[in-house]
């Protein structure tokens, strides 16, 4: 059993394994920011009154709600400090999913269905919560032990749910009830227009000229819809999706380019900041790290 950390920085939290799984029972007044990881994550709720807000939607938790949070998407979620809270929290690889996938199963199909569709949470029916809970159960003891196989035993469960969270998210994700979810439909659609155009134009008087609003109302919306100001969800979203390049090798100038900075010592200032080092840096650290872990592998 661990607990969930974080960084300095609006990304929180380092995973170098194929997974990891915290389970967290507490009663504390915590407040967190929005932020993002650069990994996939799955929250289990199991108890207490939460809401979680991903990218301008709010949901409220019911127990064993699943919510599945792709690296892509800033989230953060509202506590009451009077109930305790509980969850089960996955922090997911997405090499190792990749490496379990072929092309009839994309293990991270669920993550990137949730995110292309805007909508995060998976609710089992009764009847099917039985298996779930059996299989987090036996995970997590298998994550504790020290016996012979048990790496091998704690991957294949994770593999069991993993294609359980597939197979519900493809056959339905209807029986949400309304009242559970929150967004504002113009937010939505603002939010849809910047990730689509992180590379184009979205200065904030371009924005509320495409979508009929005074700027100061636009700005005044935005943030009492999503807990952003306009300009910093714009830059942390560019940041991330410069981040995915920088992975694949793209050179910085390129990648300052394509994500929308019209000037290139600002990215690396602002890329520094969020990442902790210059484009150059991080890529090289990222190979290295690559090629321990192909000789671990």
């Amino acid at each position: 059993m661990k607990n969930e950390a974080g960084n300095t920085h609006n990304k929180r939290g380092y995973l170098n394994r194929d997974f990891e799984l915290f389970h967290i029972k507490d009663q504390k007044n915590l407040q967190f920011e929005f932020h993002y990881h650069d990994f996939n994550k799955i929250i289990i709720f199991i108890s207490g009154k939460v809401t979680y807000l991903i990218e301008g939607k709010a949901y409220r938790l019911k127990p064993w709600d699943v919510l599945l949070i792709s690296s892509r998407e800033v989230h953060k979620p509202i506590i009451d400090a009077e109930e305790v809270y509980e969850r089960i929290v996955l922090w997911v690889n997405t090499d190792f999913l990749t490496r379990h996938s072929n092309p009839d199963c994309d293990l991270s199909s669920c993550f990137d269905r949730a995110y292309n569709e805007k909508f995060n949470l998976i609710r089992f029916d009764p009847s099917e919560l039985k298996d779930i809970r059996t299989i987090l159960s036996h995970m997590e003891e298998a994550c504790k032990s020290n016996e012979f196989g048990s790496h091998i035993l704690k991957n294949s469960l994770f593999m069991q749910f993993i294609v359980q969270i597939n197979r519900k998210l493809i056959s339905t994700r209807k029986n949400i009830e309304s009242s559970d979810i929150e967004f504002d439909e113009s937010i939505s659609s603002i939010l849809d227009y910047i990730n689509e155009n992180l590379g184009k134009d979205l200065s904030i008087e371009h924005i509320a000229s495409r979508f009929f609003m005074s700027k100061y109302y636009l700005m005044h919306k935005f943030k009492n819809q999503t807990g952003y100001s306009l300009y910093n969800y714009i830059l942390q979203k560019r940041l991330i999706a410069a981040n995915e390049l920088i992975k694949k090798g793209v050179p910085a100038m390129e990648t300052s380019i394509e994500c929308g900075f019209g000037d290139y010592s600002s990215f690396v200032r602002a890329f520094k900041k969020m990442f902790g080092s210059s484009p150059k840096k991080y890529y090289m650290n990222l190979q290295k790290e690559q090629k321990l872990n192909e000789k671990e592998h």
